[in-house]
């Protein structure tokens, strides 16, 4: 550990020398080539030497003329020139489709094992008409207590100090994920700026039964959270006693964000306290949203109601950048906008609100002076209130043909890939990229570009870098997975070679010499009238069209399971979690895709990781290992 007092410095993001890019381009496209002329007859050499050819026209033509534009924006920009100009905005704040499973990840929490009530006896216990439990709110404030205290250890640098590459990083991120919201507007959304001097920075919004409440919670304990929540609770007892029902402003946030602009700039028309409404959430620290009746009691049921049910999709703020989600059985969750930070920042987050579960002595049974909170109120007209119908339906759509579940797989985990009790001693991630190649390439007969994220966080304001798992060697290696003609030790050699490239592209992306980015800012700086053949060529399109769209985050022990949206009809969006013995896959696919089923591929997954396994006990005597060419 470093007792170092000097802050560290991260270096800028650089802007990778353009030859270099080109040919990593050049290599990316290598699969896809191949297996055209597998299927097409089309000769590989001739495609190749087409693509080398545009290349090279790039490079000595519009291409330097472009990269001299980025090295420009990148000279005129405080930070660097991919977050200060591009990214936000193009891979988030543009995009009009619904947040709603789209655009937002999720997080599953583990059970509190300090609960002494089983999750089925928690819900009904007749601690409140509008079904919230006592042990709802205990986990609740004691998630959110932990989660306070992590957000102020942080910002004191009590841990995590900026002496560390890491501390900066953490902090800077985290600073993004609490007292921010995405702000709908037309064609491109912004983010709100957070105002420490507003009295909304200490406190969080509370969503319950669709109506809204701001509780001042910094510096509290536990206990004095909880009773906030109790009063909180009891009001909502109290109007639905009197027969009030929420507008569910909330489904809005989930709609197109288009529509949703147009119905907000409403909303904010009819009364300055919408506007204030709107201040306060946009301000708050986080979004708590506790649910009154549980999902199904099973792994996928919590998956779910995290990620959005027809039930409680009006009882969330998609825009929020961080949303803790608690239901009447105690079980929690997290959900976030995904525009100011990637989701292993609210997974650090989460881990350390979870880590020491509740302390009961923390709370007491005595009644007392409920918490310093209060209704935020929205004034509402009969076209917002057909709006709200009408995003209702919109969203029960994305719901309904959501195909989400959680696998566990259990027979074996990291610590074996790596060579506990075995012969594979390979990365973990790079082993799950193949065995994820293998299943994609036998659920569909062919391959497709695959996204991975890589984090750039070693760099200032870094963020991410695209890992193009398709490789020429993770290619051979599932071609030779699906013949049963080539002998298991070749197929565990060619295992080997492409975990290899895999890590070096890994590096590659991490350390600022990825692609995708790269391409993006030149793409983005032509100027009109201006074009590249190297951008023209559908293939350009084909071999960044992320069907398999893919990330890791740690090793997961206190999440029953996680997920985000496949980014295309007929494609999967996976996100995995590689404990020591066992890996979880959050796999999201459409029903309305013929193409696609979530079970069919978990299946498949399963049945390869077992194929895998085998391959990799072989004798050693019989491997033979074969070095990457990449």
């Amino acid at each position: 550990m470093s007792t170092s007092t000097t802050p560290a410095v991260l270096p800028r993001l650089p802007i990778p020398p353009l030859r270099k890019t080109l040919d990593r381009y050049l290599a990316s496209l290598e699969p896809f080539l191949l297996e055209d002329a597998v299927r097409n007859g089309t000769s590989y050499e001739s495609a190749y030497a087409l693509r080398a050819q545009w290349a090279d026209e790039f490079a000595s033509g519009i291409g330097k003329i472009c990269q001299d534009r980025l090295l420009a924006l990148d000279r005129a920009s405080p930070n660097n020139w991919l977050e200060d100009n591009i990214w936000t905005k193009k891979a988030y704040l543009e995009w009009r489709a619904p947040l709603l499973i789209n655009s937002n990840w999720w997080l599953a929490f583990e059970d509190d094992a300090r609960i002494p009530v089983k999750e089925a006896d928690r819900p009904n216990d007749g601690y409140s008409q509008s079904g919230c439990s006592r042990w709802q709110v205990r986990r609740a404030a004691w998630i959110l207590h932990r989660v306070l205290e992590f957000k102020e250890k942080l910002e004191s640098q009590e841990i995590h100090p900026d002496t560390t590459r890491t501390g900066i990083w953490l902090r800077e991120s985290t600073s993004k994920m609490f007292n921010v919201s995405r702000i709908p507007k037309p064609d491109c959304d912004i983010l709100s700026i957070p105002s420490p001097s507003h009295s909304a920075s200490s406190s969080v919004v509370v969503m319950v039964h669709g109506w809204f409440y701001t509780l001042h919670v910094s510096g509290l304990p536990a206990d004095s959270i909880a009773r906030g929540l109790e009063g909180i609770i009891r009001d909502a007892d109290s109007r639905i006693r009197s027969g009030a029902k929420a507008t569910p402003v909330g489904v809005l946030s989930s709609d197109n964000r288009d529509n949703w602009a147009s119905n907000l700039s409403h909303l904010v028309s009819l009364s300055p306290q919408n506007q204030k409404t709107l201040d306060f959430i946009s301000q708050s620290i986080l979004v708590l949203s506790l649910d009154a009746q549980p999902n199904t009691l099973t792994v996928d049921g919590q998956l779910h109601t995290t990620r959005s049910t027809s039930a409680n999709v009006g009882n969330r703020w998609y825009d929020k950048a961080f949303t803790l989600i608690v239901d009447s059985a105690a079980r929690a969750g997290a959900m976030g906008e995904h525009s100011p930070c990637d989701a292993l920042v609210p997974s650090i987050v989460a881990e350390y609100g979870l880590v020491e579960g509740i302390d009961s002595s923390q709370f007491s049974d005595t009644q007392h002076t409920p918490g310093d909170y209060r209704r935020l109120e929205w004034e509402t007209d009969t076209f917002i209130e057909k709006q709200c119908t009408l995003a209702q339906t919109r969203a029960n759509a994305i719901i309904a043909n959501s195909d989400d579940s959680v696998l566990w797989f259990s027979d074996y985990g990291a610590d074996w890939i790596k060579g506990v009790g075995s012969t594979a001693k390979q990365s973990a991630d790079a082993y799950i990229q193949m065995a994820l190649q293998v299943a994609w390439y036998k659920t569909r007969g062919e391959f497709t570009a695959t996204y991975e994220t890589a984090l750039t966080r070693m760099f200032n304001k870094g963020r991410t870098e695209t890992i193009r798992t398709l490789s020429t060697d993770s290619r051979a290696f599932v071609r030779a997975m699906v013949d049963s003609d080539i002998s298991p030790e070749t197929k565990f050699n060619l295992l080997r070679r492409a975990i290899q490239t895999h890590s070096l592209l890994t590096r590659e992306a991490a350390t600022g010499r990825g692609i995708d980015r790269h391409l993006l800012g030149l793409r983005l700086v032509l100027e009109p009238g201006e074009h590249a053949d190297l951008f023209d060529d559908e293939l350009f399109e084909r071999s960044s069209r992320w069907k398999l769209s893919t990330s890791g985050l740690s090793a997961g022990l206190l999440f029953r399971g996680t997920g985000f949206g496949a980014g295309y009809e007929d494609g999967y969006g996976i996100n995995y979690l590689a404990g020591p013995n066992c890996i979880k896959f959050g796999v999201e696919s459409k029903f309305s895709s013929p193409l696609t089923s979530t079970k069919a591929f978990q299946d498949t997954l399963v049945a390869v990781l077992k194929d895998m396994y085998a391959i990799c006990c072989l004798p050693e005597t019989d491997q033979t290992y074969i070095q990457s060419y990449l």
